[in-house]
């Protein structure tokens, strides 16, 4: 059982030549074929990178918005703590004013109350609560996360 195998021959053209079949004809030229070229890894590399690089764009913003809605659902939690506990002082201190002004509730989360008469015996209480970004002290409209707003009645 023989291949056969086509050599070329510069005066004759192409003739026949039988090989057994457990010998084989290597390629000097084929042990460099082995490999990525310097071009196939720099194209593949900017490839790559032209992926990349929205997704990891699309992951910062998510990281961004995920920081957001943390601290305003940090906010609104704080919130909602401070109006509660408005509702419970003024059963017992209703004529007591509630203005408060930049007052710390959890680390850098700041807190104003206001306070407005609605009518007799009916008063406005409006909570807002913002993470203090500038470190200052000081909650600035900007820095608002929540504002929460209620009516507490006199008990009679």
């Amino acid at each position: 059982m023989h291949r056969k195998l086509k050599i070329e021959n510069r005066s004759a053209g192409f003739t026949p030549l039988e090989i057994p079949r457990g010998i084989r004809i290597r390629n000097k030229k084929r042990r460099f074929l082995t490999g990525f070229t310097l071009t196939e890894v720099v194209v593949a590399s900017t490839l790559l990178l032209i992926a990349i690089v929205p997704i990891l764009k699309a992951l910062t913003a998510v990281h961004v918005s995920a920081a957001v809605i943390e601290r305003r659902t940090r906010s609104l939690m704080l919130a909602q703590a401070k109006l509660d506990e408005i509702r419970a002082r003024s059963i017992y201190s209703y004529s007591d004013s509630f203005w408060e002004w930049s007052t710390s509730l959890d680390g850098l989360y700041l807190c104003n109350v206001g306070d407005w008469p609605e009518g007799f015996n009916l008063r406005r209480i409006t909570v807002s609560v913002g993470y203090d970004l500038s470190e200052g002290g000081w909650l600035t409209s900007d820095e608002v996360e929540v504002t929460l707003s209620t009516l507490v009645a006199k008990r009679l």
